[in-house]
């Protein structure tokens, strides 16, 4: 009985490695497709705290992290400092940092100046915070100039400003301008970072798309503040 030599078919071989490469490919394409949706927002997104309107602490820090978690928040401008004032204990500091990182947060502690006597307070560099936001837009800019050169010429972290003035003349690591008010989106551009102030919306819908347009058209995006975005149940 002869045996029969099986022979390939060239035109099926093609059409056989053709196939499998379109396959490959769609895979490639779908594995690049779902990391790029599931990496998270490269940019700051920023829940601001300001103990003026709502105080947070240690018995309720666990319910902020809760909300910026949740929220979409990837870190925290902390009020520590007010108007000359350390508010807390180099250990609470310790612990509110230890708390966020936890949380895969990060943290900066926020100085907010009032008068152009009042001086950063150097003892909290040591509080493992991964930067400093000085918040001073109501000091002459001499003074807001000599706060920022003493922070950038001994603080090793990163340095932010928060301000109302879109024409600082000053360049931290981050430089948010409070966008927020009618007529002020005209100036959110890349190169900055822009603001949603919870207290002018309408609505969830308004604040939605204020934190979008904001997000989407400069190099991020911070709400004021934690107290607001609770007070309207967003």
């Amino acid at each position: 009985m002869s045996k029969r030599k099986s022979r390939k078919n060239p035109a099926r071989s093609k059409a056989k490695y053709y196939l499998l490469g379109v396959v490959v490919v769609v895979v490639i394409v779908g594995l690049l497709y779902a990391t790029s949706s599931r990496s998270p927002q490269t940019k700051p997104v920023i829940l601001y705290v300001n103990q003026g309107n709502g105080e947070v602490n240690g018995s309720n820090f666990a319910g902020l992290l809760e909300t910026a978690s949740s929220h979409g928040f990837n870190t925290i401008f902390f009020q520590v400092y007010r108007s000359g004032t350390l508010l807390f204990t180099d250990s609470s500091l310790n612990q509110f940092v230890a708390s966020s990182h936890g949380k895969g947060l990060r943290i900066f502690f926020a100085l907010y100046f009032t008068n152009s006597t009042q001086r950063i307070p150097v003892s909290i560099y040591s509080g493992g915070e991964d930067g400093i936001n000085l918040d001073m837009s109501t000091l002459p800019i001499d003074a807001q100039t000599s706060l920022f050169d003493s922070l950038s010429s001994t603080y090793a972290g990163q340095t932010a400003i928060t301000t109302a003035s879109h024409t600082l003349p000053l360049h931290p690591s981050m430089l948010i301008v409070e966008t927020y008010g009618a007529g002020n989106d005209q100036y959110i551009r890349h190169g900055m970072i822009a603001s949603v102030g919870v207290f002018l919306t309408s609505s969830r819908q308004d604040y939605d798309q204020q934190f979008q347009y904001a997000l989407d058209n400069s190099d991020g995006v911070m709400v004021f503040d934690y107290a607001g975005l609770l007070k309207a149940g967003y």
